[in-house]
């Protein structure tokens, strides 16, 4: 069901995509839009495994460093037919871990040392399991396709307030020639870009979660960690976090950007309690012990 989701948000991205454009500067506007996005997230894409790792000071470890967290992602890659990633380790009492990568075979797992300081080896194998299928899934490209939509549409709503003002648009109509319609497409447009943004990236933490359990052997493990996490990361906040990355880690290391009501819509992770909730509805499934 989550793989359906993330498709129709998709799709209502590129909708909304070519509906700003023809509302704007018609199809050539909404062309030129995609492609200044595309080429900045593409750069973000290719290197966002160094860029990510360097900007939280993590240090590859390998099994002499670490040898219970290497051990277990070696253990579980195979387990999952998957390329080993490299290891790393962030040095922070904060709980917390996230993958990056661009595709299985160019991949990466971080972990903070505080995660591996209140975790047990079982809740440990949870999260890494949960960090290999999103590597698995392939959500960093998702992650960056819908970003680069999202980006266009918000160039393009920059374009309909500068064009509102400056007289832009086709001379045989008025698109973009009231200013007010132009300061509503500014405000607008790139809200409901980003509400739908982050819906895709909490439909595919859901989708972690499943793939998570399964590799792991057992939803608990998972489950268990996940609460463990928000106790300890609304106590012992994570120092230098960038937003625009906070979507990576298993949970979310910004407190106003997981929630439920009104919040829910701008938040880049479910409530931890409804991930908490299906993972131990999963308990007595097929292929969980």
């Amino acid at each position: 069901m989550n793989y359906l989701k993330t498709a129709a948000l998709l799709a209502a991205l590129t909708v909304f995509l070519i509906f700003i454009g023809g509302i704007i500067g018609g199809r050539g506007g909404a062309i030129v839009a995609l492609i200044m996005a595309g080429v900045m997230n593409f750069v973000t894409y290719w290197w966002s495994d160094k860029i990510v790792l360097r900007m939280y000071g993590a240090k590859e470890v390998g099994v002499s460093e670490a040898p219970t967290l290497y051990g277990i992602v070696r253990d579980l890659t195979m387990k999952a037919g998957m390329p080993m990633p490299k290891v790393y380790t962030m040095d922070s009492d904060a709980p917390n871990a996230f993958a990056t990568g661009r595709n299985p075979s160019h991949a990466a797992v971080a972990v903070t040392t505080g995660i591996m300081k209140f975790l047990s080896k079982e809740e440990l194998m949870g999260v890494m399991g949960h960090e290999l299928a999103h590597i698995k899934h392939r959500d960093i490209l998702i992650a960056t396709v819908a970003a680069t939509i999202a980006g266009a549409i918000s160039y393009m709503s920059h374009m309909a307030y500068y064009a509102s003002f400056f007289g832009g648009g086709d001379r045989d109509d008025d698109r973009g020639s009231n200013p007010l319609v132009g300061i509503v497409m500014m405000i607008v447009a790139p809200i409901a870009a980003m509400v739908i943004q982050m819906a895709i990236s909490r439909s595919r933490e859901y989708v972690a979660d499943d793939g998570g359990a399964a590799i792991a052997g057992n939803p608990l493990y998972l489950a268990n960690a996940l609460r463990k996490l928000d106790y300890y990361n609304k106590k012992i906040p994570l120092d230098g976090v960038n937003q625009a990355t906070s979507h990576l880690f298993i949970v979310s290391p910004v407190s106003n950007l997981s929630g439920g009501g009104l919040v829910k819509l701008f938040s880049t992770h479910p409530p931890i309690e409804e991930r908490i909730r299906r993972l131990e509805g999963m308990v007595g499934l097929a292929g969980m012990r």
